[in-house]
């Protein structure tokens, strides 16, 4: 099977720290690619090197069988790459269906008249309210997105970043910030979206982890330790010590 996304030998250095130190996996079509690691262990800055926002050192990017890696974020963008952020960007003041509509918007390159009483992009308010029905969400379209839950802000996020039918979704600790509950069904729909929208998940909360990816890579100090099944990582002794007084696998 051919990989949807592959970083080979991604390099990214501050001076003489050098934060992520070859990087190299691979995420297939169908599956949930879960990246973990310590605090400091360069995650983030792998997800910036992907989505565009942070230029790599050396190294290269392929997706969706072609060389990305001096595209800018926008491009990556409009070529199928989608992100949810570990801090929620929405805009609080604008309304449910104004924020998924801006995001479609911004991925199709529309005018802003969405946004006018008349309703006159009646194809991205129809695509909004699509994505929206697909997270549960269509009946509270109306609603001041500053006004839900956190949760529901997660939920609302993963239907801006699918509204244009991406083909990798990069997905920065999903579940930060939100209660067992929430992130009990976040991790549902997680289960379901990555059918048919393959990702790449960095996140702190194992038990999503372990529960949503079919495989695991393990980050430290900037480089892969490990990668294999979620069995397979969890027995991993390198995997486990570099855990030691922080996860339980």
């Amino acid at each position: 099977m051919t990989p949807v996304l592959r970083l080979e030998n991604l390099y990214k250095s501050y001076g003489a720290l050098r934060v992520t130190d070859g990087v190299s996996f691979e995420v297939y079509p169908g599956e949930c690619h879960a990246l973990i690691g310590p605090n400091g262990a360069g995650k983030t800055t792998l997800i910036h090197q992907i989505s565009g926002s942070l230029k790599s050192d050396s190294g290269q990017l392929l997706f969706d069988g072609r060389d990305i890696t001096k595209l800018s974020l926008p491009q990556r963008s409009a070529a199928g790459l989608g992100r949810t952020f570990q801090i929620t960007t929405l805009i609080p003041q604008f309304s449910v269906l104004e924020n998924v509509a801006l995001s479609a918007q911004a991925k199709s390159g529309s005018s802003f008249r969405f946004l006018r009483p008349a309703a006159r992009e009646s194809d991205l308010n129809a695509q909004a309210i699509s994505a929206l029905e697909q997270f549960d969400l269509a009946g509270s379209a109306e609603a001041t997105a500053g006004e839900l839950s956190h949760g529901e802000q997660r939920q609302l996020e993963l239907a801006m970043a699918t509204v244009a039918a991406p083909k990798v979704l990069l997905l920065d600790e999903p579940m930060a910030g939100i209660g067992k509950g929430e992130s009990k069904a976040l991790t549902e729909t997680l289960s379901w979206l990555k059918t048919t929208t393959p990702m790449l998940l960095v996140e702190h909360d194992m038990e999503a982890v372990f529960k949503l990816a079919d495989r695991v890579s393990v980050l430290v100090y900037g480089k892969i330790i490990a990668t294999g099944t979620p069995q397979e990582v969890r027995e991993n002794a390198e995997a486990r010590a570099a855990y030691l007084g922080q996860e339980t696998l």
